[in-house]
């Protein structure tokens, strides 16, 4: 295995681990603070990258900016997806909040069926392309087929929101009340601090992490579809179980390992629009974009 190759492979899983890493933490949070593993956290991603597809359709038609469009699509994304989260916590997880630890499990169980059919019916069970609103960055250009504008992106803004969320569970009151709680929930509630407040909270931050993921994903890959929760949201939980279920550092570090040992790195995780590959390089999404390009041409 030569350099180039390895350097690829290298970047291919430090992409997606990102991305594992962004919902890993909302597991993590969520655990942390009520020992429940919401199961239905994989569809707050996905209905995330939905949203931003209808988002970016919408602001395309009345010919918003395209470096605008998924700025404004994110933030929509992220907001939107942190109401499915906050509305989740109050309706399948608070009502269950005294009982056994199976039920809420079901609950979550069952919420995460509902969500998928709900997505499947309201749009299809086909891809839906994601359009192409990143431009060309051309410090990129040196670095070949190693990292492409949408890598960049989610490096990027990966590490600042895993930054700002470390910052803000360390030092905001907020997050210090999280912290409490997490810690000894009864003790929390006898020094005044409103525990269902900071539950309601932490499922907000989390969904907003995991739909911040989704656009990011959308945008990296160009399609999206009503399953890509599912599955990803494992990988997320693996990841978060790697790094010791309730940190979040290792949340963060078990994303990232997660995606750089995986076998998902060496191949297309989702068909390709162009079937051509007469390329020896590993084949990530910005190359296929650049194939798909060239084909186009021809």
């Amino acid at each position: 295995m030569d350099f180039q190759y390895f350097i690829e492979l290298f970047f291919g899983g430090l992409t997606r681990g990102s991305i594992y890493a962004l919902i890993a933490l909302g597991y993590t949070l969520v655990y942390g603070i009520i020992e429940l593993i919401n199961f239905a956290h994989g569809e707050i991603y996905m209905l995330g990258a939905f949203t931003a597809l209808l988002v970016a359709g919408v602001l395309g038609i009345v010919g918003f900016p395209a470096g605008g469009i998924l700025i404004v699509a994110a933030l929509a994304a992220v907001v939107w997806s942190a109401a499915y989260g906050y509305t989740l916590e109050k309706v399948a997880y608070k009502p269950l909040r005294g009982a056994p630890r199976l039920s809420p499990l079901i609950s979550a169980i069952g919420m995460s069926i509902f969500l998928q059919n709900y997505v499947l019916l309201a749009q299809t069970s086909d891809y839906v392309p994601f359009p192409r609103l990143l431009p060309e960055m051309e410090f990129l250009d040196y670095l070949g087929n190693i990292m492409g504008p949408s890598d960049f992106l989610i490096l990027v803004t990966s590490t600042l929101a895993m930054v700002s969320l470390s910052l803000f569970i360390r030092y905001t009151r907020m997050g210090k009340a999280m912290r409490a709680t997490a810690q000894n929930r009864k003790m929390a509630l006898l020094l005044g601090i409103n525990a269902d407040r900071i539950i309601s909270l932490t499922f907000i931050v989390g969904s907003a992490l995991a739909a911040l993921g989704g656009v990011l994903i959308a945008s990296h890959m160009g399609q999206v579809n009503f399953g890509i929760g599912f599955l990803a949201g494992l990988k997320a939980f693996t990841a978060a179980v790697l790094g010791g279920i309730g940190s979040i550092p290792g949340a963060m570090v078990g994303g990232l390992v997660l995606g750089i040992a995986s076998r998902e790195t060496m191949r297309m995780p989702w068909p390709l629009p162009c079937s051509s590959s007469s390329s020896s390089s590993v084949p990530t999404a910005s190359s296929a974009k650049r194939k798909c390009r060239r084909c186009s041409q021809s």
